[in-house]
């Protein structure tokens, strides 16, 4: 989302408070990696590592600070975004450690003259390889292989799988993250297809296609990589789901399959639900879910679920590249006023 600043822009303002480097209170709710930590430190900046609740943050408790860093965990709506700034000053940078931003409200903050950033490239290579993996779990029934070991039970002629490759894998969205999962389900043999409306040039071996419905209509396993927005909540639906095709590229009853590592809300769980029962859907794997904690799901009881608590970008890896990226920003921002990745103010 670009929202355009208030006249006179107040990425002007923010580069006149900041003429010199600034020595900020920084409120890290949801965790930060050592060495980001450091580096901020030596910088001189104050990072206090402590999570607050809603409640606490919509009674003020980051007003006293000059930005805060969030994950998944905290969310920082327009009543939270009112409550941490005042007259006499309050956060003016908020940063989003990891990718997406459906909790804050990017609007209100642009309001309130708050630069927002993300760190979209640190844990590309994390989330490629939790998708390829919950693909794979999928079609090979590994996970269903270990339950019933650990039952007792030797069920080798009842887990028969199929192989991806000479399938055909359908992309929603395509950006850095389903860039890399094609690059790898192309090594694997599959023959790879995307929708993105905000892509004009897919990469090679990759075949664009003009609507969801064309991906669903097209292919037998399909993993997500939209945003969720208010057009594409609920957009794995029953309908949709029952265009899959069942018979790979290569002519083998393979079922149909949808991973998403991307959003909850974006995949209907009750339709989801009901297909996997139906037969419709062989398998769902969802690292990403409509509520989270996900709690007593009915999707828990179905044998060809499996799922994953929000942890596709959970790697000591992508970690520490997420922690050092937001570092930097916060160097970047706190001595200029500005930062080159700013997803509300250029």
């Amino acid at each position: 989302m670009n929202i355009k600043p208030p006249e006179g822009g107040v990425h002007n303002i923010h580069a006149h408070l900041f003429t010199s480097s600034v020595m900020a209170r920084i409120a890290v709710t949801d965790g930060m990696s050592d060495e980001a930590v450091i580096m901020l430190q030596n910088e001189g900046h104050e990072v206090v590592l402590q999570h607050y609740d809603q409640h606490e943050i919509s009674s003020g408790s980051l007003v006293g600070f000059d930005a805060v860093v969030i994950r998944s965990a905290t969310k920082l709506f327009s009543e939270q975004i009112s409550a941490s700034v005042n007259e006499e000053g309050g956060i003016r940078f908020i940063g989003r450690a990891g990718v997406g931003v459906d909790n804050i409200d990017i609007e209100a903050a642009t309001n309130h003259g708050i630069i927002v950033c993300n760190t979209p490239g640190a844990s590309t290579r994390s989330v490629v390889e939790m998708t390829i993996g919950h693909l794979i779990a999928s079609t090979r029934n590994i996970v269903t292989a270990d339950r019933t070991l650990r039952d007792g039970k030797w069920a080798k002629k009842d887990l028969r799988g199929t192989e991806i490759s000479g399938k055909r894998l359908g992309l929603i969205g395509f950006g850095r993250i389903a860039q890399g999962v094609a690059q790898a389900a192309i090594s694997f043999g599959m023959e790879v297809h995307a929708y993105d409306p905000f892509v004009n040039n897919m990469s090679e071996g990759v075949t664009s296609h003009e609507s969801v419905d064309e991906i669903f209509a097209n292919c037998t396993h399909v993993s997500i990589h939209c945003n969720l927005t208010d057009e594409t909540r609920n957009l794995v639906n029953t309908e949709r789901i029952s265009y899959m095709p069942g018979i790979g590229a290569d002519g083998i009853s393979c079922g149909n399959h949808i991973v998403c590592c991307a959003r909850g809300g974006i995949v209907d769980e009750q339709a989801a639900l009901q297909a996997l029962e139906s037969g419709q859907l062989r398998s769902l794997a969802l690292d990403v879910f409509e509520t989270e904690p996900l709690g007593q799901s009915p999707l828990l009881t179905h044998d060809s679920f499996h799922g994953s608590p929000h942890i596709a970008a959970s790697t000591m890896e992508a970690q520490a590249r997420i922690g050092i990226e937001m570092a930097t920003l916060l160097i970047e921002y706190f001595q200029t006023g500005k930062t080159s990745t700013s997803l509300n103010f250029r």
